[in-house]
């Protein structure tokens, strides 16, 4: 089967880990030799709930016998679209109240942008260096990562970069700027968190000059940061949310919110403003309210604040890390190389759990389980950790 892969699966890294797949239940994922792997990485934080969560199967399972693809987003009232932009809304501010479903979250950067554009008839987009918001050329534009970007270039115009923290440069945010895309808390970049309340100076300025503050969810969203959204942790409200990742449980989805007025603007003038033909899948949508359900009616939520204090203790006296960023269930690792981040990646794996490397920060091993891992599985996997840097 590798040599299969390597010939007719498109590849994204000269050095795929290429482990062949048999099954996965719960926190583990299982090989063809039958080999059992703790994964302390979940889909790159996609598996909110574990691999094949019984609701998420059982409401997949349901609605494949009712039907499948009918039309495309928007012309007809589908049951599970409606009932999970209806649950996405309940979890937000009322203004809030308007849910486009896509395929992906790199789809909702995508309609987050035009949907700026577009309400402020503005052309400027200002996100931050070392942002990351997706791989299709809109969102490859306004992520700030040069070394990715170079070679497709020309990306979309009128995008400035502004330094994530860095108060001084809002002043780049003027009359002339649609909207502003910052993610929650940077990933690629290292697992950055805003300070010194952040982003509420960044949604003051843009109420200023009359732009839009567009968060990323897309990681930070649906529980795994100890709030439902991860905004919520620094006391402000963006005008627009993109997210994706964990929202379908597993399943590909992505969705953009605003408030009705903003949102409407892609009804006319053009009509058809966003169009996606599987955008909203009644079966990914199924998937995807099972998942908010299950977290919204539940303890994750709360458990993952205790989880990241579970995982922070299992390492206070690990003097080979230098740090550990993040927050609840978004968690890295900061080691003094990638030398040695790579080197307790990969031991790690080989003795049966999953880390993984962050996009642009090379000294940073990802922990980003499933909410519903165990204590026990924590301290397992921890363990394993542990053992590697003693190792070292």
């Amino acid at each position: 089967m590798k040599n299969d892969f390597l010939k007719y699966q498109g590849q994204t890294t000269p050095h795929p880990l290429a482990i062949e797949i048999s099954h996965a239940s719960g926190s583990y994922i299982y090989d063809s030799k039958g080999k059992k792997m703790l994964d302390f990485v979940a889909g790159v934080s996609a598996n909110s709930l574990g691999h094949n969560h019984p609701k998420v199967t059982e409401a997949i399972k349901k609605q494949l016998d009712n039907y499948t693809h009918v039309m495309v987003y928007g012309e007809f009232i589908q049951k599970p679209q409606l009932e999970l932009c209806k649950a996405l809304a309940n979890t937000l501010p009322e203004n809030l109240s308007a849910v486009y479903l896509v395929n992906s979250g790199t789809e909702a950067t995508e309609g987050a942008l035009k949907l700026a554009k577009r309400f402020t008839d503005r052309a400027e987009i200002i996100a931050a260096k070392n942002g990351y918001h997706g791989n299709t050329q809109g969102a490859m534009s306004v992520c700030g990562a040069e070394e990715q970007n170079r070679a497709f270039r020309p990306l979309i115009p009128g995008v400035k970069f502004i330094e994530f923290n860095n108060e001084i440069d809002l002043e780049k945010i003027t009359t002339k700027t649609a909207g502003v895309i910052l993610e929650t808390i940077q990933g690629g970049a290292g697992f950055i968190e805003p300070k010194n309340n952040y982003l509420s100076k960044v949604k003051k300025r843009c109420e200023e000059v009359g732009a839009l503050l567009i968060l990323d969810e897309i990681q930070t969203g649906v529980g795994r940061t100890g709030k439902f959204w991860g905004f919520e942790n620094y006391n402000m409200t963006p005008d627009i949310i993109i997210t994706g990742k964990g929202l379908g449980g597993g399943m590909p989805i992505g969705a953009f919110i605003a408030s009705f007025d903003v949102m409407s603007c892609l009804k006319e003038n053009p009509k058809l403003g966003h169009i996606t033909t599987f955008g909203g899948h009644p079966i990914i949508a199924s998937a995807g309210l099972a998942t908010v359900t299950e977290i919204t009616t539940t303890n994750i939520i709360e458990e993952t604040i205790r989880k990241e204090k579970l995982i922070r203790n299992n390492f206070k006296n690990q003097k080979a890390i230098k740090e550990i960023r993040g927050r609840g269930l978004m968690l890295a690792l900061i080691v003094d190389s990638p030398e040695i981040a790579s080197k307790i990646i990969l031991n790690c794996l080989d003795k049966g759990l999953i880390l993984f490397w962050l996009l642009f920060e090379g000294s940073a091993i990802r922990i980003t389980p499933p909410l519903t891992i165990s204590d026990e599985e924590i301290n397992e996997g921890c363990a394993l950790i542990i053992n590697e840097f003693n190792n070292l």
